[in-house]
């Protein structure tokens, strides 16, 4: 078993460890404040009990949801990332599919904080898709080697 391709996957899952913390140093400032707004029009008090997360759309700033955002798409397209790393390191991995491991992971992490930080679509669009380009190239090999 190849384990070096591991690292890349592990290095994702910290980073969606630090998306979320990330998530919890901004959203909970920017819940106190609407907390404070409690009186006027909006606030907290528009939030449901027991609400989730996306009930906050539009009651906190957009830039504090974009974390949340980004969270929410690294719990969806990597889940095929990790499959697709595991098939690798049982079936053998190469020197090139970790190259592409990593170069998957570090344009997941650009692809967050552009996300985090700027979010315009399309550099952000151009991130995502190049990421995805590395991906199916990814499962292609892993479908070539276990065949």
């Amino acid at each position: 078993m190849n384990t070096a391709i591991l690292a890349p996957a592990t290095v994702l899952v910290l980073w969606s460890i630090v998306m979320l913390f990330w998530i919890a140093f901004t959203r909970f400032p920017a819940m106190k404040a609407m907390r404070a707004e409690r009186g006027k029009s909006g606030g907290v008090s528009k939030a449901r009990a027991g609400g989730r997360g996306q009930d906050l759309e539009g009651l906190i700033p957009d830039k504090v949801n974009w974390k949340a955002h980004n969270y929410t798409h690294l719990m969806e397209q990597p889940t095929i990332f990790y499959a697709t790393v595991l098939i690798l390191a049982v079936a053998g991995a190469t020197s090139l599919d970790v190259l592409l491991a990593w170069g998957y992971v570090a344009l997941r992490i650009v692809h967050s904080l552009w996300q985090a930080l700027v979010n315009t679509i399309p550099i952000r669009m151009l991130i995502f898709f190049t990421a995805t380009g590395l991906l199916i190239v990814l499962a292609v090999r892993a479908l070539l080697v276990t065949l």
